[in-house]
């Protein structure tokens, strides 16, 4: 059994990671950590765990007899959580925050995008969670950057449900602001970008970033419906071959032939593509779950290859019919 610990534990991703990690065949939570409910039950937190489990959250960092922990804090915290504890050298970190996402000096940090970094994943002891809108946006594109084939502007709309914001309400997350209602934000410059162009460039080195992204907050709580489109001079039979090969071996990724809707992604670590040919232009539907493939679930998925599992073990979760 895997030996899990959760460090910043009454958030929704870390309220994702224990519905998933308690069911999960080969693991065990021994620990979850939060000063702010130090001595409650996870349950009054996690209501929705009520019956599953009996943990305590602890107020002190205990690492002892871990195999893995879970970051699941605020930005910048990461950092400051590495730079002040003096963590076993045996013990494996996934952070799911922004902190290590990006390639700088002195970062061990490998990329967790397990449809691009599959056996640098499980060869790692740290791995940095992908972002969000991120994961789907990147899960759009990379067949095209494998390929050499990006060679003009990328044009991205996508929009996120409300939890995508995090637990604490915020003006822009409040349900009176968000229900029927839209709105675009960090225009051009959301900060997913950076580790965006960082893996098409990864995969194709003569790309220059032209990634134009438009994000959106929507009035669902959860799923990431993503349009990205650019230039492409084959015909939709092959735009459809080269994806279905590039994803051939990724469990979770599914190119699919009728465009779909965000309630067949809900509650589970698919993504589902959907391409179409229009002129001159190549435009790909990626849907997926913001808090299960582009967090919690993708973490789980990351965790089952460090550990040699099967990428699968314990993320069989069937999206709501209604």
């Amino acid at each position: 059994m895997i030996k899990v610990g959760i460090i910043g534990g009454a958030g929704y991703t870390a309220g994702e990671l224990l519905r998933i990690l308690l069911n999960h065949p080969e693991a065990e939570v021994k620990y979850i950590h939060s000063t702010s409910n130090a001595g409650n039950k996870v349950t009054e937190v996690h209501k929705d765990l009520l019956g599953d489990t009996e943990l305590v959250f602890s107020g002190e960092m205990n690492f002892s007899g871990l195999d893995v922990i879970f970051l699941c804090m605020g930005h910048g915290k990461s950092v400051e959580f590495m730079e002040e504890n003096e963590l076993p050298s045996t013990l494996k970190v996934i952070d799911l925050s922004h902190d290590y996402r990006l390639k700088r000096n002195g970062n061990t940090f490998v990329y967790g995008l397990p449809e691009m970094n599959f056996n640098a994943i499980g060869k790692a002891q740290y791995i940095a969670n992908p972002g969000c809108f991120a994961t789907g946006i990147q899960l759009a594109l990379l067949p095209l950057a494998a390929n050499n084939l990006i060679s003009d502007e990328i044009h991205v709309n996508a929009i996120t449900g409300s939890t995508g914001a995090g637990q604490k309400p915020t003006r822009t997350s409040h349900f009176s602001w968000r229900n029927n209602n839209l709105s675009a934000y960090k225009i051009f410059e959301h900060q997913h970008l950076g580790e965006i162009n960082q893996s098409l460039n990864q995969l194709q080195s003569s790309y220059t970033p032209g990634l134009n992204f438009i994000p959106l907050r929507g009035n669902h709580a959860r799923g990431i419906y993503v349009t990205a489109y650019t230039k492409y001079g084959g015909n939709i039979e092959e735009a459809t071959a080269l994806y279905r090969k590039y994803y051939q071996d990724c469990p979770f990724v599914h190119v699919v032939d009728e465009n779909p809707d965000l309630k067949q992604i809900v509650n589970t670590n698919k993504c589902l593509l959907f391409l179409m040919k229009h002129d001159d232009k190549l435009l790909i539907i990626s849907i997926s779950d913001n808090l299960i493939k582009g967090a919690s679930g993708q973490a789980i998925q990351n965790m089952n290859i460090m550990f040699g599992l099967n990428q699968k073990a314990g993320l069989y979760m069937k999206p709501s019919a209604f």
